[in-house]
């Protein structure tokens, strides 16, 4: 055999030899970052995290004992993002997982070598995260969060509330959800909206956020839509509280959104997508190749209302839709 042949077979052995036995091999812990786009202060995200920590136990995994986990929690900041993907790389995991797109994004610039699990991601064809969602053919695959039929949803559930509905605005921060625009844009193509209007609000500050719920709800027949986003999510009691102030009706995909006094909140159960995830840094440990594990989308979804929120709106829930309610708060 060639010497070149050799080194060949023996880079590609290397490359599907379990990351855990090579750790193993060296005398080294296995090493999983997980980087958390949001605040680690959130009980939504503590539920999040608590879920993969169980999910990973159960596979027998264990913090300290058989594995070394490196977590960050950037809370919302793109600035805090991009520094603990860098932190990360540079400790060099077998494995990180990835909370939410930006996240995603960023650790796509800076390595094509470390698997990448992500949970929560957004469009990941359309960003060129993977070729395709059977078929990733790289190092990132995992979990999506939102699509554009769900902001019809969203759209709809307003609709179904709201008297004189005729216009639905999201919210978001450019910076951190760029992609916002792309799914708007097929949402207007496939004209999914019916008689209403889809338009967004770009905010930056805590201050943008107030002056835009105050002017929104100046606008007669208009409803507020608060998607997945580091930012937004970052400040979730706020717009809650302030969109409640206002009478103005809104929903989000956050389900705490409605806990704090949002009028709804309808989207995946996020805490079933992280537990799924620990199945997929599992596999990958033990030599799973994440070019050929399939990106899965959201299979539980949680509808939450609050009833409270909407008897001081003067609202009333059709029967039919108060049925379908995972949760009433009253």
């Amino acid at each position: 055999m060639q010497r070149r042949e050799f080194i060949t077979l023996l880079s590609g052995a290397m490359a599907v030899w379990p990351r855990a036995a090579r750790a193993r091999r060296t005398g080294s812990m296995p090493k999983v970052g997980v980087l958390m786009a949001v605040a680690e202060s959130s009980p939504e995200n503590q539920a999040r995290i608590a879920a993969f920590r169980q999910g990973f136990a159960d596979l027998g995994w264990k913090d300290g004992q058989n594995i070394q986990i490196e977590y960050r929690w950037a809370a919302g900041k793109i600035e805090l993002i991009q520094q603990y993907c860098k932190e990360l790389v540079a400790l060099a995991p077998d494995v990180i997982l990835a909370h939410s797109t930006p996240v995603v994004e960023e650790l796509k610039k800076i390595t094509k070598s470390i698997p990448i699990v992500c949970a929560l991601v957004n469009d990941p064809v359309g960003l060129g995260f993977v070729k395709t969602l059977s078929h990733p053919g790289g190092n990132i695959t995992g979990f999506t969060f939102i699509n554009p039929e769900l902001i019809g949803k969203w759209i709809g559930l307003l609709k179904d509330v709201t008297p004189g509905f005729t216009q639905a605005v999201v919210m978001y921060n450019p910076k951190t959800t760029p992609f916002y625009r792309n799914f708007l844009r097929e949402i207007e193509a496939a004209q999914q909206l019916g008689a209403s209007e889809l338009t967004a609000t770009l905010v930056e500050t805590a201050g943008e956020i107030e002056t835009a719920i105050t002017n929104l709800a100046e606008r007669p027949g208009s409803g507020l839509i608060i998607g997945p986003d580091p930012f937004t999510n970052a400040h979730l009691k706020q717009i809650a509280q302030l969109a409640r102030q206002k009478r103005l009706p809104a929903i989000s995909v956050h389900q705490q959104f409605a806990i704090e006094g949002g009028l709804m909140a309808y989207g995946p159960d996020t805490a079933d997508i992280f537990r799924r995830s620990a199945a997929y840094v599992d596999r990958i440990l033990k030599g799973a190749n994440p070019a050929d594990l399939p990106v899965q989308q959201p299979t539980k979804f949680e509808f939450i209302v609050n009833l409270k929120t909407m008897q001081s709106f003067g609202l009333s829930v059709p029967p039919a839709l108060l049925s379908t309610a995972d949760q009433l708060i009253e």
